[in-house]
């Protein structure tokens, strides 16, 4: 029962989401705005906003002016309500603690970057710092804020290391700002893992685009939206993965 609770609540906050990547990109105000359609700009009612719901109600079509509706809107409702029922899950069901509203926001903000950048090519300053704030918070209260500090630096080193000798090429500058949130979150271990993932993840997308002629050798990839995917995975089951992988190199 208090899974799915946890999955509605995560179906929920999933629309919020979708509102707020509009608005960052579009400007407007993520509280005071309300949500209207894309298309017409007829401002939307509370049935048009019911996740998940709304979206098979109206066909995917705005009810004002039949403008169809992305279906970024509820892939995403459906990723967080998975994300934070798994999430949930793994903490076996006992009662919330700090570490789980933690990791739950943690998933929100990873949901929010990966997303922006697969859209925009472009991870936000006033979405990574504020990420990075709430990770130094956790740490010094709840955590290992030497050692999240110490991935955050190896993390962000490797990918400004990427960014200055390819110029830009390889990576953006927001990666490297990303990564520091990613190290302090993560940690040194988990991080590690995380960003050999995120690679994976990274390659096998591009060469899936490339088998399909969607992409060529020199496209240029959302890497931070494969890292959003990685942080999310790691964040879920970050110590299985740990620890199917030193046992597979015979180090457990």
């Amino acid at each position: 029962m208090i899974i799915v609770i946890v999955a509605i609540f995560g179906l929920i906050i999933g629309s919020f989401l979708n509102a707020v990547i509009y608005r960052l990109h579009s400007g407007q105000s993520i509280v005071s705005d309300r949500s209207r359609c894309i298309y017409c700009h007829h401002e939307l009612a509370a049935k048009d906003l019911i996740p998940i719901f709304s979206f098979i109600w109206l066909r995917g079509r705005c009810r004002y002016c039949q403008g169809s509706i992305s279906w970024q809107y509820p892939i995403i409702e459906l990723t967080t309500a998975l994300s934070f029922a798994l999430l949930a899950y793994n903490y076996n069901l006992q009662p919330i603690n700090y570490n789980l509203f933690f990791a739950l926001v943690f998933i929100c903000f990873l949901i929010v970057i990966g997303v922006f950048d697969f859209k925009h090519f472009l991870i936000l300053d006033k979405v990574v710092y504020p990420a990075l704030l709430l990770g130094v918070v956790w740490q010094v209260f709840f955590g290992k804020i030497l050692d999240g500090l110490l991935a955050a630096l190896i993390i962000a080193g490797f990918f400004a290391v990427q960014y200055f000798i390819s110029k830009g090429r390889w990576i953006g500058f927001g990666d490297v700002k990303f990564g520091l949130f990613l190290g302090m979150v993560f940690g040194v271990k988990l991080g590690l893992v995380m960003v050999l993932l995120g690679y994976f993840i990274g390659a096998l997308t591009g060469l899936i685009l490339i088998f399909l002629g969607k992409k060529h050798l020199g496209s240029k990839l959302p890497f931070g939206s494969f890292l959003s995917i990685s942080g999310i995975i790691v964040l879920i089951w970050g110590e299985r993965i740990l620890n199917w992988y030193l046992g597979l190199i015979g180090i457990n």
